[in-house]
């Protein structure tokens, strides 16, 4: 359940999302001069950590702030190997806007923690000690509220605890503020999410944090409903899901006689470009209405038949992370990384096809394969259901499973491959993406495919579902708070 909230600072907007309501906040640039408002009571932002979204949001904070009396100091570890590029982005000891992990969080009013999972979990003792009574404490993610749930611990209660978190990486986070020095709007979706506020500060100074990072529109959510859609949806459509299908799509085009060249293209090309492209600019339904009759029978052939089987992994999945089972598991794995290093997807040979593909690559001549197609959007729609079956938001429900993906993360898989993308991913993404893409890909190989192949009947309401799907009215509202223009890449 949404709780309300309410801002004297930015303006609110209410947006009706098939049966419900929800009041967001529109970015733009013309709010930056409100930021000191915003963020009253504070004269230093504190930003720990230089991983994935460390750089991307220290430097559109510090850009945003130009001009007013409000510093961004970077938080590094003492010897951290990532300060020599933080000194390059122009944080530095000398002009006072980096320092030493631990003094930085003392001297700030409002510290924003971007520091990996597993460290959050082995950090947060010390963190908790260094902040100042009244402080707010930030993160761009709730694994640290669910991992302190499930050893019995709580936030420090002097403190305020919000979150707000993008929903794209930190490079796409950077890139479209960049992009949106021209045209005003451009940037990354983002919600947020007040666990504390001992002050009442704590909502302005989350909005002031996400508009500052550029974020078209932020949306409200709880940082428990956050940290679960998170968590879950990166193993599904965004990372681990995609991945599995793509592999068990890809050996299936194999086994019909296509070349691995043609097969790379008829899956993990048909998903990154095309089909991703059509439902960032028109929706997924759009996908299907572009084909012609025999390519819709061909869409709902394997929609029907990967519905259940990618549904039954999501659920387990969601269940995994609700109960605190997925969070443990990456703690652990976090311990045995120092004696087994994750090793790269990308030397099988569909990867290596793929280096081959983009090299001499025309997006024209991809085709909007309906098979590859239906499947891909099977998975998609059954995340939202399991999203929509235990209680999210709408906004919540269509940014984690659509906008996130065709957005942010698939041009970005487009650009540079899947299994880039799996190989340089946050450490959490990464573990959950290794382990539930084999399992979508032996459902899909074992369930879906071989119904299709047997001749079994296959179930047409799921058709008439998705067809009929409150989630098509949704993203038609999303699509006018859509970035104004899309992610460069080059």
């Amino acid at each position: 359940m949404k709780q309300s909230f309410t801002t004297s600072v930015f303006q609110t907007d209410e947006i009706h999302l098939a049966d419900t309501r929800e009041l967001i906040v529109r970015g733009g640039r013309h709010l930056f001069p409100l930021l000191p408002r915003a963020f009253a009571g504070v004269s230093q932002i504190g930003v720990i950590g230089w991983g994935s979204q460390g750089p991307a949001q220290a430097q559109n904070l510090r850009d945003s702030l130009a001009g007013t009396s409000i510093r961004v100091k970077v938080g590094l570890r003492a010897g951290s190997k990532s300060a020599a590029a933080a000194r390059a982005a122009g944080f530095t000891e000398e002009s006072g806007t980096l320092g030493e992990m631990g003094a930085v969080i003392g001297e700030s009013e409002l510290v924003i923690v971007l520091i990996s999972d597993a460290a959050q979990a082995s950090e947060f003792r010390n963190i908790f000690a260094a902040l100042k009574p009244g402080a707010t404490l930030g993160f761009s993610h709730g694994f640290l509220l669910g991992y302190l749930k499930s050893i019995g611990e709580r936030f420090p209660a002097h403190v305020n605890v919000v979150a707000v978190c993008p929903k794209g990486m930190g490079p796409s986070v950077r890139r479209l503020y960049e992009q949106g020095r021209n045209v005003d709007g451009a940037g990354i979706n983002a919600s947020f999410a007040i666990e504390q506020d001992v002050n009442g500060l704590a909502v302005d100074h989350a909005l002031g944090w996400s508009v500052a990072l550029g974020s078209p529109f932020t949306f409200h959510t709880t940082m428990e409903s956050e940290c679960h859609s998170d968590i879950f949806g990166e193993r599904g459509i965004l990372l681990g899901g995609v991945h599995g299908l793509a592999e068990s799509l890809y050996r299936r085009f194999l086994r019909e006689g296509d070349s691995p060249a043609t097969a790379f293209i008829r899956s993990s090309e048909a998903i990154t470009g095309p089909i991703s492209q059509t439902i960032s600019r028109h929706g997924i339904k759009a996908v299907y209405e572009r084909l012609d009759a025999t390519g819709r029978e061909v869409f709902a052939q394997a929609y029907c038949a990967a519905y259940t089987p990618s549904k039954d992994i999501l659920l387990e999945i969601y269940q995994e992370v609700a109960s605190g089972n997925e969070l443990r598991s990456v703690i652990l794995a976090a311990g045995r990384h120092s004696r087994f290093p994750m090793g790269k997807i990308d030397g099988t040979p569909m990867w290596r096809a793929g280096e081959t593909v983009r090299r001499s690559r025309a997006d024209e001549k991809i085709p909007l394969e309906p098979f590859t197609a239906g499947a891909y959007i099977a998975m998609m729609m059954a995340q939202i259901d399991v999203l929509t079956e235990h209680g999210h938001s709408y906004s919540e429900i269509a940014n984690e499973s659509v906008i996130e993906a065709v957005d942010s993360l698939n041009p970005y898989m487009h650009f540079r491959g899947v299994a880039y993308m799996v190989d340089n991913c946050s450490t959490t993404a990464r573990l959950g993406a290794r382990k539930w893409a084999p399992r979508f890909d032996y459902n899909l190989e074992q369930q879906a495919f071989t119904a299709i192949d047997d001749g079994k009947p296959l179930d047409n309401s799921k058709m008439i579902a998705f067809l009929e799907h409150p989630i098509h009215g949704v993203l038609n509202v999303c699509a006018a708070l859509r970035p104004s223009v899309d992610i460069s890449l080059a």
